[in-house]
């Protein structure tokens, strides 16, 4: 790999693409002295995950509802490295309700000071839950006490449906958990589902410690969390470019620099990140240098497949329910977030609720009035007083490119950080993680990046944060023996 150091100056990095992998890469390398570009094609930060002004209902919206969880390590670095931490609301316990309102909290349990230690923290809410019989129940256990254990060699390769059909899980088992919760967690139905990312969710949202499954949402619209971004890039000497589409990029040897062509005009850099998700790289791959490895990286991009999001926001003119958020079973909506309550400067009169559908093909292909009905008149299900409220506007977005899916046999399909070009670099949430595609592995694959370009000029440094340790009894049980630097591999 061919890498210079420019006399008297910082090395320069353009990153294309401003979501969270882009941005996590672009502000670990600017702290670490690195001048820094983003080229971001709209005219706002954040990528899948971001916030707008919705010309419809005038509000400013997420483009669905995010979350991270206590094990979210990276995703929580970022966010202190940009001075927005105190920005997310934390909880750790779970509502789930049934049509007709019956509820069930799922959480650790605690009795005052008494907790009880990791993997058994969960278990007394799991045994209490009316959702499930005690069917369900004993299946659950059965699969969680399997998943305690080591990964199987080819559990890469089978499917999580197969894999809960041969630990005998019941269909309310089935339907109420790993359709919902894992499903959702994953954005895919459980046939499309590799059984060691399945197990990993497990592992680390109900099992590793307390801390490690608290379910953490944004205060404030996701890309007001961004400016925190901005600000940092600026006060490190680096800079946004918006609006700026990269159309080719080219590798002179001679400069041993990148020329980057946009519209508006010619950037040049020492170093490329190319932070885009699999469908904008596979876009830009014939607009980059032949080499050694394209053909590869062209196919694993092939390999790759998109699950859509769906999110309803309804805003009524009363409030429906005091919860800040639940799990709704057996419809087509799968979890509620009272948007008015987790995010109180919005100073409400009524309630401003959003519903999410995962997974959800169908769903996504409704017409907007019909998406919308369907959702309201199953929400009324779960809280009455949605029948006597009047609904004041409401929304529909459809996130169609969501996520990438995880199905037996993906990993092969995810590169690492090292690209097949000089002083280039992959990131992006489909990349080599040991995550499936969440905001965790998107800054994960961005501090990844990083780290690559710092080694590559002999100035080794460290943007990874480590995985929260076991706690409890979970201390002594060895899991899994996946390396998490599996992108610089």
């Amino acid at each position: 790999m061919l890498t210079r150091r420019l006399e008297n100056s910082s090395p320069t990095v353009t990153v294309v693409g401003g979501g969270v992998a882009g941005m996590s890469a672009a502000c670990a390398l600017a702290e670490a002295g690195f001048h820094v570009q983003i080229v971001e094609r709209r005219g706002y930060l954040g990528g899948r995950a971001s916030s707008y002004l919705h010309p419809g209902v005038n509000e400013v919206i997420d483009n669905c509802q995010h979350v991270l969880f206590g094990c979210c390590t990276n995703l929580a670095g970022f966010y202190r490295r940009i001075g927005v931490a105190d920005r997310i609301h934390w909880t750790s316990a779970m509502t789930m309700i049934e049509p007709g309102g019956r509820r069930s909290r799922l959480g650790p349990f605690e009795l005052g000071p008494l907790r009880l230690p990791a993997p058994l923290h969960g278990m007394p809410s799991l045994m209490t839950a009316r959702a499930f019989s005690m069917a369900d129940k004993i299946s659950l256990g059965r699969a969680f006490q399997a998943m305690m254990q080591p990964d199987a060699p080819d559990a890469a390769q089978e499917s999580l449906g197969h894999w809960l059909r041969r630990h005998r899980q019941t269909e309310g088992a089935l339907n109420r958990f790993w359709r919902l919760v894992i499903a959702s967690a994953l954005n895919a139905d459980i046939e499309s589902i590799a059984v060691s990312y399945a197990s990993k969710i497990i592992r680390e949202l109900f099992m590793n410690s307390t801390a490690a499954g608290s379910m953490g949402m944004s205060s404030v619209p996701l890309s007001e969390l961004y400016v925190g971004a901005e600000e940092f890039l600026k006060q490190h000497g680096s800079s946004i470019l918006y609006n700026t589409n990269v159309e080719a990029a080219q590798w002179d040897e001679e400069t041993s620099q990148w020329e980057i062509t946009t519209r508006k005009g010619a950037l040049l850099s020492d170093f490329l990140v190319l932070a885009l998700p699999f469908e904008a790289m596979q876009k830009l791959l014939p607009h980059l240098p032949p080499g050694d490895g394209v053909a590869k990286l062209a196919a694993q991009l092939e390999r790759h497949e998109h699950w859509p999001i769906c999110s309803v926001h309804l805003w009524f003119d009363r409030e429906i329910t005091a919860l800040d958020h639940a799990v709704l079973l057996d419809r087509e909506i799968h979890w509620m977030y009272n948007k008015g309550r987790l995010q109180p400067w919005r100073k409400l009169k009524g309630s401003y609720v959003e519903l999410v559908v995962s997974t959800s093909r169908t769903f996504a292909a409704l017409p907007r009035e019909e998406a919308i009905a369907q959702s309201v008149r199953e929400l009324t299900e779960f809280f009455p007083e949605v029948a006597s409220a009047r609904i004041e506007k409401a929304a529909l977005i459809k996130e169609v490119r969501a996520t990438f899916g995880v199905p037996p046999g993906i990993d092969s399909a995810r590169p690492s950080a090292i690209s097949p070009w000089p002083n280039c670099f992959l990131a992006g949430d489909w990349v080599a993680t040991g995550w499936p595609s969440t905001m965790e592995s998107a800054a994960r694959s961005g501090h990844l990046a990083a780290e690559a370009i710092c080694q590559s000029i002999q100035e080794p440094r460290t943007f990874l944060d480590p995985d929260m340790k076991p706690t409890g009894l979970m201390r002594w049980i060895r899991t899994e023996n996946r390396d998490q630097r599996a992108g610089n591999k």
